[in-house]
């Protein structure tokens, strides 16, 4: 959605693209929309069980800042909520995640815990299913 097709409802997202536009360089609040137009645009149509959105990086490496940013004006438009923040959890040797969660959530160490110890089993649960497709001859990349 390019700005003049956001509609003047005074939804949640729309203050938040609003002021991100205002606190962001030009360029990035540019790319950070083309990032978050197609997944709003689902949003609105309600057709995002066959979306595919990665903010990791692909073919044009994104800022940290702009993936951050997108991940929570994507949360801020499936929540209603503003109090989305950005949290990075130590899940395994793999390194660092970056999940959205809700400010209480943010605050509470145990509550980030159990969201852990849930990334790190669905880890397991995909190596596991990934060495059975391996196994099988199936494709592996899920």
């Amino acid at each position: 959605m390019s700005e003049p097709e956001f509609p003047p409802e005074g939804r949640p997202v729309d203050l938040y693209l609003d002021l991100l536009r205002v606190r962001m360089d030009s360029e990035d609040y540019r790319l950070l929309l083309t990032v978050v137009e197609p997944v709003l645009r689902a949003i609105d149509e309600h057709r995002l069980a066959g979306l595919d959105l990665a903010l990791d990086g692909g073919d044009e490496e994104l800022p940290q800042e702009v993936r951050d940013e997108a991940a929570l004006v994507i949360a801020t438009a499936v929540t209603g909520r503003l109090d989305n923040e950005v949290v990075e959890l130590e899940v395994d040797e793999s390194g660092p995640v970056r999940v959205v969660t809700d400010a209480a959530t943010a605050a509470d160490p145990s509550r980030l815990g159990e969201i852990a110890d849930l990334i790190r089993d669905r880890n397991r649960q995909n190596e596991e299913l990934r060495g059975i497709a391996e196994a099988s001859g199936l494709p592996t990349d899920f």
